[in-house]
């Protein structure tokens, strides 16, 4: 760290590199600040001794406020780390970065795999319900068929029935006409020979 010295005059300004002060080192015009201080009605040992005074406290302050300054060299190497750590940082957001997006790609490739087995398995259950639907209208066919074919027997044996009964009838009137035909007949020969015996016995 470096301090701007100023000489009393005739003496010239010069840059030093030093942490400490050297001996008869000041940061202002000593010289015309004595001449000032004898130009107020002070002697030259009081003048002197308040300008030594003086410089001890510009001095003690200069250093305390210097202390917390940093060099060039510190603030380079400071850059140089946050260019270090800033590096770091964003190398490992990168790997961050690469790491989220393979889980990611993972988790998207397992959830298009459990997608596929849910559509094969909703297609094997689509399957199976249609084969069981298939089946029982396939069932119930059968069945009505068989009323069906149960029906048209028993429509038929009644048929069969309503005819050998309507044979059975028209048998009956036959033979209720032949024997009312043969009872008139019987009927009018009795008549016609009860007639013609009486009127054989009225001759």
């Amino acid at each position: 760290m470096f301090r701007l010295a100023f000489r009393p005059p005739g003496q010239l300004l010069r840059r030093t590199f030093t942490s400490t002060r050297p001996r008869n080192e000041f940061h202002f015009d000593t010289h015309h600040f004595v001449q000032r201080l004898e130009r107020e009605g002070l002697n030259r040992a009081q003048a002197e001794g308040i300008m030594t005074a003086m410089a001890e406290v510009i001095d003690e302050s200069i250093r305390n406020m210097t202390s917390n300054m940093v060099t060039k060299a510190e603030q380079e190497k400071h850059h140089y780390t946050q260019q270090v750590d800033f590096a770091q940082i964003k190398s490992e957001l990168q790997l961050m970065e690469k790491n989220d997006l393979a889980m990611i790609k993972a988790e998207n490739d397992r959830l298009l795999t459990d997608i596929e087995k849910l559509k094969q398995r909703l297609r094997e259950e689509i399957t199976r319900t249609q084969a069981g639907v298939r089946l029982d209208l396939n069932l119930e066919k059968g069945r009505l068929r068989e009323e069906g074919s149960g029906q048209e027997l028993k429509i038929k044996e009644v048929d069969t029935r309503i005819e050998q009964e309507i044979a059975g009838l028209r048998t009956a009137i036959q033979a209720s006409k032949a024997t009312t035909l043969q009872y008139l007949v019987g009927f009018v020969t009795g008549c016609s020979a009860l007639l013609m015996a009486y009127l054989r016995f009225r001759v």
